[in-house]
């Protein structure tokens, strides 16, 4: 756990959309924690410092509380639609050695082989990992891998003690040929036979003239 995931959080006893407004231009964000069977907590975040840490998927805060330590999974990030600012924040009470399922964004690496592309089939994978030991991301390889390739969630290498939610049949990245590119292919083809055509008619019209 990294000590930049240590937050001070202060407890809030006032609710309501104006006081969150006031709460948000004081530079702070209202957030509840929630989880293991406890009343919710309404707290207060200091929101640079928090703007920051969730721009990772599946952020774990460590929150300070009057002084008590309480790790926290980022569950659920409220932007205004239109300024992008975040409004509030859901946590997940979770401890240190507990599983739990999230979602994982899935990273395509490598290049295919000449010619073809990697289509990212789905974005993320769910996964059931230990609270301190979620990954960023899952990379998937795709170096040198040739028209027709699919890999599915089954495939997917998976960090040390994770596991795999998402149906293992699930299609995550395939690979193939652009339409464009296979178009323009059957054009130069088509235009070819046309060329080709031409020139068989063209032999046997000079034949013909030899002939008489």
């Amino acid at each position: 756990m990294s000590e930049d995931n240590k937050v001070v959080a202060e407890v809030r006893e006032n609710f309501g959309k104006g006081f969150a407004r006031r709460l948000r231009a004081a530079g702070k964000i209202p957030a509840v924690i929630y989880g293991h069977g406890t009343e919710p907590q309404h707290v207060a975040l200091p929101g640079h410092q928090v703007s920051l840490l969730i721009r990772r998927a599946n952020a774990l805060l460590d929150l300070d509380i009057n002084g008590k330590s309480q790790l926290t999974l980022v569950k659920d990030v409220q932007k205004d639609p239109v300024r992008q600012i975040v409004e509030h924040i859901d946590l997940l009470v979770v401890r240190k050695g507990e599983k739990v399922a999230v979602d994982v964004p899935v990273v395509v690496v490598g290049e295919p082989f000449s010619g073809t592309v990697a289509m990212l089939d789905t974005a993320t994978v769910s996964l059931e990992v230990e609270a301190t030991h979620i990954p960023q991301t899952i990379e998937v390889d795709v170096e040198g891998a040739e028209d027709g390739t699919q890999i599915t969630a089954a495939d997917l290498v998976l960090p040390a003690g994770a596991a795999l939610v998402t149906e293992p049949e699930t299609l995550i990245v395939g690979v193939s040929v652009p339409l464009d590119t296979l178009a323009a292919e059957e054009e130069i083809a088509e235009a070819d036979a046309e060329v080709a055509e031409e020139q068989s008619e063209e032999s046997e019209a000079a034949s013909e003239a030899d002939q008489n």
